[in-house]
């Protein structure tokens, strides 16, 4: 089966919308093959990033125990809050 994937390589949620970002990722992790993904949430508040990022890991961890997510955050507090949720498949940068 052909699967056509985005023209970038980093995933950006059109919403800042917390519940609503977890949904279009997590349709996106249904929908495509992405073991390995990026995606920048850096517009998003600290508590909205961190609500996306621990549902969207889980998410993808369930479907990829190897896979990797990378996230573009704006604030290292949001991989400090995440860190004893750690699945081991995130990796955080900071815009």
């Amino acid at each position: 089966m052909l699967q056509l994937l985005p023209q970038t390589n980093t995933l950006v949620p059109d919403t800042h919308c917390p519940q609503e970002a977890v949904r279009f990722i997590n349709d996106y992790i249904d929908k495509y093959h992405c073991e390995t993904m990026s995606i920048d949430i850096s517009f998003m508040n600290v508590l909205d990033a961190c609500y996306v990022s621990a549902m969207c890991s889980a998410k993808h961890y369930i479907k990829y125990p190897s896979g990797n997510i990378n996230w573009k955050i704006s604030s290292d507090l949001v991989r400090e809050f995440n860190k004893n949720l750690e699945l081991g498949n995130n990796s955080y940068v900071v815009d």
